[in-house]
């Protein structure tokens, strides 16, 4: 069984000594550690509103090498120094067998395992030898880039398997082509399966990393407290604006106190928690639908670009009428209504030829210009 695959788990110790609910087990700190200064003011100010955890990146795997990939081993003292300060645990990523090294030697709490290493099964393990012995080390797995769980749950066990007791998992979400609301896209229900099959393991919500941008970190922190998580892992600079990377996503020490203030901590008994979770499943659900709709759209305006260089009409009845009857009956077999599809279908179909339409439109205006 799966379920006995991960053993022993302990409890991670970030509760303790936190005076309100809103900043149980929550984890935050600078995307990167930049300077002392940047780190020491940060820790500071995140300490005096009640973060327990600092958490900062050295070694930056970047898909850019012209962007900025960290520090390195030289920022590890200024950890320290920030920990030994403020009292605060600390936390860094590592990516290789030679950064736990240095991170363990220096004193580091916390190591989490970032997304693009949970990809990959041999640097997973390597990191997972360099581990062996270290059961006292508090380790957090991010889910990989791609969305597959069984990957993500072979990384967990990796870790697991070399004495790691004190373990959790970070939902950050994943990686998808194209515009989209999210920088990744939640698909809550990979981590909601993992919190089903390990009940015990602590997961933490990555709301920074899931948004992408400032503005929709406290949406996603509530969704994330809504669905029992455990925890958040959230970015926070002492000036987002001049960060070195990830500048966007990050609040401010002020800013991440007034969201903290701001979230809902619900209790398990409460009468109406049942509907409370289904409307947020709704919302959950109506958030994929606009971002499928606007992927359909932005389809259908390429298929427009197409049908404008080859003189080709806009409205294919055939075509139209073949994907109603298939929908119309994929619908039908799961309960819904054929008629509902067919409105449905009718209305997106005549807002992608009326894209298409314009399209022509806009050529035909720059043709007699």
């Amino acid at each position: 069984m799966l379920e006995n695959q991960l053993n022993n788990l302990e409890q991670i110790p970030f509760a303790e000594g936190y005076s309100s609910p809103h900043y149980h087990n929550v984890i935050a700190g600078p995307c990167s550690a930049e300077t002392e200064k940047q780190v020491r003011d940060t820790a500071i100010a995140l300490c005096n509103i009640g973060i327990k955890v600092f958490r900062a990146g050295l070694w930056k795997p970047r898909s850019s090498p012209s962007t900025f990939e960290g520090v390195g081993a030289k920022g590890l003292k200024w950890l320290i120094r920030a920990k030994e300060e403020t009292g605060m645990l600390i936390a860094t990523e590592v990516a290789t067998s030679e950064h736990v090294k240095l991170a363990l030697d220096a004193g580091v709490d916390v190591l989490w395992i970032g997304a693009r290493t949970t990809t990959n099964p041999f640097v997973t393990q390597e990191i997972a030898d360099a581990l062996n012995g270290e059961k006292d080390t508090i380790v957090l797995v991010k889910n990989p880039v791609t969305p597959d769980i069984e990957l993500w749950i072979g990384a967990l066990q990796r870790i697991n398997n070399a004495g790691i007791k004190k373990l959790g998992a970070i939902h950050r979400g994943f990686s998808a082509y194209g515009n989209h609301l999210y920088r990744n896209m939640p698909q809550w229900r990979i981590a909601i399966e993992l919190k089903r099959r390990f009940p015990t393991l602590p997961i933490f919500s990555d709301p920074s990393h899931m948004g992408g941008k400032r503005e929709l970190v406290p949406t996603l922190s509530q969704q994330a407290l809504d669905m029992g998580f455990d925890g958040l892992f959230i970015e926070s600079h002492c000036n987002p604006c001049t960060a070195l990377s990830d500048a966007r996503q990050q609040l401010s020490p002020s800013e991440l106190k007034t969201m903290l203030k701001s979230l809902i901590i619900r209790r398990t008994t409460r009468s109406t928690d049942n509907i409370d979770n289904l409307r947020q499943e709704i919302d959950r659900c109506d958030d994929e639908l606009v971002e499928v709709l606007n992927k359909r759209m932005t389809i259908s305006r390429e298929i427009g670009i197409y049908k404008k260089e080859h003189d080709i009409k806009v409205v294919q009845t055939n075509r139209f009428d073949e994907i109603l009857r298939k929908r119309v009956n994929q619908a039908s077999q799961l309960g819904m209504s054929a008629k509902f599809m067919e409105a449905i279908m009718s209305v997106i179909h005549e807002e992608s030829v009326r894209q298409q339409v314009d399209i022509l439109s806009r050529s035909k205006d720059i043709d007699q210009q």
